[in-house]
């Protein structure tokens, strides 16, 4: 089976949904078209016009970056610029740019998570928790002889994702009455006469702009004529996913330990430290990035020190009024895990999937910054 674009699309959405990204973020497709066929993947942090250089050169079909190449809509597109170059080649090239980037952050077994495990830490939650209402429950009812087909028909959709689970579902017998008309085409029962039917009552749950999709596909795969089904909006707050993570180191450490353990797991020179050298740490919280708007959330939170990037002035008076510790190993070192990361979780999925698709991880990044 040949990959299209839409089909990495589709697959990117169960590792890094993109209704979890942040709502001034750009995640998705780039560059390209949605139906270019795709043999070879490139996974970097940044579209840079090196790493785009290097993609195209080597044959790469589709680019999946971190950082989105286009952050705000481009008024005109002008091949003079960076940007305008790397649309440029990318489309002489015919090469995708997808970018998965606060939905990576965020995602179960995503950018801040495998931070997290890196350092060690355990009991792990959000630092920040998504708060949503775009989550529905659907219910449908369906003959009981019919109840396994449209079942594992339900669970090729989207629907019935809670956390890190997929396939949620809960089921039960009821009896169902109709009667169909005189134009009706019943599956059961005949026209003008009433039908009591041994029914299964499915609920599940789904994202509103997934509704559509879902229900034809569900449609497909039932008996009825006219499938019975009702949709209850629901307010979600309580999830396991969202910006950063807390954890507990599995023993206490002081802060410089702690530093200097980060120096030698990130590959870093150097870390700035707001904090004594002394401060005992036990739980500590993490966010990928920039990490400027998470200060208000780590000082809510239990956690003793907070380890990110690109921290302010500000923020390290705040926090060190509050008595508490910071750690900023920088923007790069904290995210650029995010290729094997990536590469990881798609060589799996892909081969679940059995696509013949290949996997490369770009390794000419380096840190803009250098330390003098």
């Amino acid at each position: 089976m040949v990959a299209l674009v839409k089909d990495i699309i589709a697959l990117m959405e169960t590792l890094a949904p993109a209704r979890m990204s942040e709502t001034w973020d750009n995640p998705g497709l780039q560059v390209g078209e949605r139906n270019w066929p795709v043999k070879n993947i490139w996974i970097a942090l940044d579209p840079t016009l090196d790493v785009v250089a290097q993609a195209c050169k080597k044959g790469a079909d589709l680019l999946i970056t971190h950082h989105p190449l286009i952050f705000s809509p481009l008024r005109s597109i002008d091949t003079e610029t960076p940007t305008g170059k790397i649309i440029e080649m990318a489309l002489q090239h015919q090469l995708a740019v997808f970018a998965a980037h606060t939905n990576l952050d965020s995602a179960a077994g995503g950018l801040n998570e495998k931070l997290a495990e890196l350092i060690g830490l355990k009991k792990l939650k959000a630092l920040h928790k998504q708060t949503r209402d775009d989550v529905v429950k659907l219910v449908f009812f369906v003959p009981s002889d019919a109840e396994q087909k449209v079942l594992s028909a339900l669970f090729e959709t989207p629907a019935g994702r809670i956390g890190e689970y997929s396939a949620c579902s809960f089921r039960v017998k009821g009896k169902g009455t109709f009667k169909p008309g005189l134009s009706a085409k019943p599956f059961i029962g005949k026209r003008g006469e009433i039908s009591h039917v041994d029914e299964i009552r499915i609920e599940t749950v789904l994202q509103k702009d997934d509704i559509p999709a879902v229900l034809e596909h569900i449609k497909a795969f039932h008996p009825y004529e006219t499938m019975a089904y009702d949709i209850y909006p629901l307010y979600v707050n309580e999830i396991n996913q969202g910006l950063g993570r807390i954890g507990e180191l599995k023993k206490d450490m002081k802060l410089f330990a702690l530093a200097e353990k980060l120096k030698q797991l990130l590959q870093i020179e150097s870390v700035r430290i707001v904090g004594r050298a002394d401060y005992n740490v036990k739980r500590v919280a993490v966010s990928t990035g920039s990490g400027s708007g998470m200060i208000d959330s780590f000082l809510l939170s239990d956690a003793d020190v907070f380890i990110s990037g690109d921290l302010r002035f500000h923020n390290a008076r705040a926090v060190e009024a509050a008595g508490r510790a910071l750690i900023d190993v920088g923007h790069f070192a904290s995210e650029r895990i995010a290729i094997d990361v990536l590469a990881g979780q798609l060589r799996e999925i892909l081969n679940k999937h059995q696509l013949d698709v290949k996997i490369h991880e770009s390794k000419i990044e380096k840190d803009p910054f250098l330390v003098f």
